[in-house]
């Protein structure tokens, strides 16, 4: 195994139950694209790029994730007829907008370990806590609910500034891959975020998830 990947898998392995802070410095922008800017098209090669390195190798999904869809099987559930790919009208954005601003608001962090007593534990918070897969969940479920396709509705789990493990929401557009965070108010295309993405799930594998390394 070369050195570099030798050194990936350890660090996953050592963040495994990680979430970045809230206090961590994201140097990547933060503020929101203009609602009037979300339906213009943007570059054709960054939207190519975006789609080409969001895709990858089939891969074992998160343990956390494993278990919650154990627990609430309908959350993870992935419509074979639904768009894989949302068009992004001003309508879509306005509601992605509402529903990161929402939960970054509504939810406090907090790690699994002192939530919960263990590490790794994926739920949809009911007492205002919950660390970033929570956020991401419960995220999910809302767009679900406002009548967003489940398959481009996409959990990703990168590495933040200093190899801290994180877990964002993507959501694959005809204008690229954005990304709702917790760390930031705004919405961003994926390579604005200043993460290195390791994996995320796609329909398209056979195991609903691929390898990004």
């Amino acid at each position: 195994m070369p050195v570099f990947r030798r050194f990936v898998a350890i660090v996953i392995l050592i963040g495994l139950s990680a979430c970045a802070s809230p206090n961590l410095s994201v140097t990547a922008p933060t503020q929101a694209l203009p609602s009037t800017q979300a339906a213009e098209p943007a570059p054709a090669n960054s939207v190519i790029n975006a789609n080409a390195v969001l895709h990858g190798a089939p891969a074992k999904p998160p343990s956390g994730y494993v278990a919650f869809c154990a627990r609430v099987p309908d959350q993870c559930a992935m419509p074979t007829n639904a768009p894989r790919e949302i068009n992004l009208t001003d309508d879509v954005w306005n509601t992605l907008e509402a529903v990161n601003t929402a939960f970054n608001k509504a939810i406090a962090p907090e790690d699994d370990r002192d939530h919960y007593g263990t590490t790794e534990y994926w739920t949809i918070p009911t007492d205002g806590y919950g660390d970033c897969e929570d956020y991401v969940v419960a995220k999910r479920q809302a767009l679900i609910k406002a009548g967003l396709p489940a398959p481009a509705l996409r959990i990703a789990v990168v590495f933040a500034p200093h190899f801290v493990r994180h877990a964002v929401l993507t959501v694959a557009t005809d204008k690229g891959n954005y990304v709702l965070d917790n760390l930031r108010s705004g919405i961003v295309t994926w390579d604005k975020t200043g993460y290195a993405f390791i994996e995320r799930q796609d329909p398209a594998s056979s195991s609903g998830w691929v390898s990004l390394e």
